[in-house]
């Protein structure tokens, strides 16, 4: 059939998750408790590295960056969700969607080269304990973590900027966010080499991130092997076990949507696999990377004991 070349098109509309409308409001529910969650587990983490001069080390300088980019990255997508489950408004403007898009996608680079610099960092510290300190200065610290924004931020430019310029012949997207292949389906032009650049960036980002994560954890693991301890090493096999767990989850699905072949096609089971990497990484991070240390433990009693209660003028409870 002839696509027709829609003229001034001016917004999309988000089909969602046709089978959840029947217990939209169930779905409604655990997203928002999951988001909530997300967002103040997060915001701890980032208040308590800002107030607390125990954490001033590089692991929770990557950690405190990590948080703020799950607020945004999770910002951009769950509370279209939200309102696509309420049931009342599934359109979404053409420019909100394409900025939507942008931001997806360059966040969610930025995720990828961040987690890279945390393992890197890890590595240093568990393989090179010596020279830590002289490595990861504040200054190597600040420059890895502008890189991974820079690079996240450029590498999307184009693509973004290609796909705002195409001629569409169909409003209704197969998703609940502004994805890449829902987009490029209702285009009426060919976008065979745009698919093959997306797929080519994609795969670069993600394969060298998740290479590198993989391969810096593979020789943690070996060291802690090495440790004499039964506990010590237990302890820190656990810790690594749990890092690895979510970096898997995390890059499997992505990898799963954006670099294989046929990804585009199947959007029923991208959608259930972008809900991975959008609202159930996003929540375990915090507990994962942060809440279960003990130093973390300690400043936010010291957060809710001490800081608050002086700030408010009611006293504390001494530590």
């Amino acid at each position: 059939m002839e696509k027709v070349f829609l003229e001034n098109i001016t917004d999309f509309i988000l089909l969602g998750f046709p089978v959840f409308y029947t217990w939209h409001w169930s779905v409604f529910g655990v997203i928002f408790v999951m988001y909530i969650l997300t967002i103040t587990g997060n915001v701890i983490i980032i208040t308590i590295t800002c107030i607390d001069i125990r954490l001033r080390s590089p692991m929770y300088f990557f950690i405190s960056n990590l948080s703020f980019l799950e607020i945004l990255y999770t910002s951009v997508t769950i509370p279209q969700i939200l309102v696509l489950l309420t049931g009342r408004n599934r359109s979404i403007s053409f420019e909100n969607c394409i900025t939507q898009f942008y931001f997806f996608f360059a966040l969610g680079s930025i995720e990828c080269f961040l987690l890279s610099a945390m393992s890197f960092d890890r590595y240093l510290a568990v393989c090179n304990p010596l020279r830590y300190k002289l490595i990861m200065s504040g200054p190597v610290c600040r420059t890895l973590v502008l890189s991974c924004w820079i690079m996240g931020l450029s590498t999307n430019l184009i693509p973004t900027f290609i796909i705002a310029n195409l001629k569409f012949c169909g409003r209704d997207i197969q998703h609940f966010f502004c994805d890449l292949s829902p987009l490029l389906q209702l285009s009426c032009q060919n976008t065979s080499k745009l698919q093959t650049l997306n797929f080519f960036t994609a795969s670069s980002i993600v394969l060298f991130s998740f290479a590198l994560t993989l391969g810096t954890y593979v020789r943690i693991i070996m060291t802690i092997s090495t440790i004499p301890s039964a506990t010590g090493k237990f302890k820190a096999f656990s810790t690594c076990a749990s890092h690895l767990i979510v970096v898997l989850i995390f890059f499997g699905a992505v990898a799963f949507v954006y670099v294989r072949p046929r990804a585009s096609t199947d959007f029923e089971l991208n959608k259930v696999l972008s809900a991975v990497y959008i609202v159930m990484t996003p929540v375990v991070n915090p507990l994962i990377y942060s809440l279960r240390n003990k130093d973390v433990k300690m400043a936010i009693k010291k957060l809710l004991f001490k800081e608050i209660p002086l700030a408010l003028g009611i006293g504390y409870i001494n530590l």
